[in-house]
C-alpha cells in the first residue's frame, strides 16, 4: 500500500497522561500529519568557524595523551598550544 493510500489514525484531541501520548507517538509517524505542521521563522547566526588542520600521527597521539592527562579535550589543548605559540611569535 502506498503512503497516499495509507490509513492514518486521527490524533486524539487530548491525552489523559504523558504515557498515553508517548504510546500514541511511539506507534505513529508525525510525517503522516502534515496538516498540523506550521512554518516558523528562524534566524541562525554562526558564532564560530571551525577549521581542519592536518597533523602527523605522532602529534595527535601526543596531544591525546597530554589532553587525557590534563582532563581536557584534544581540541582545547591544541587551540591552547597554538594560541601560546602565536603569542610567543608576535
Amino acid at each position: 500500500m502506498s503512503k497516499k493510500n495509507k490509513k492514518v489514525d486521527p490524533i486524539p484531541n487530548e491525552f489523559s497522561t504523558y504515557e498515553e501520548a508517548a504510546d500514541f507517538w511511539d506507534s505513529h509517524d508525525t510525517t503522516d500529519y502534515p496538516e498540523f505542521f506550521q512554518d516558523v521563522p528562524v534566524k541562525a547566526e554562526f558564532r564560530r568557524r571551525r577549521f581542519q588542520v592536518e597533523v602527523d600521527e605522532e602529534v595527535i597521539k601526543a596531544l591525546r595523551k597530554q589532553a587525557q592527562k590534563l582532563g581536557i579535550s584534544v581540541d582545547f589543548l591544541a587551540n591552547d598550544i597554538l594560541h601560546q605559540q602565536m603569542q610567543n611569535t608576535a
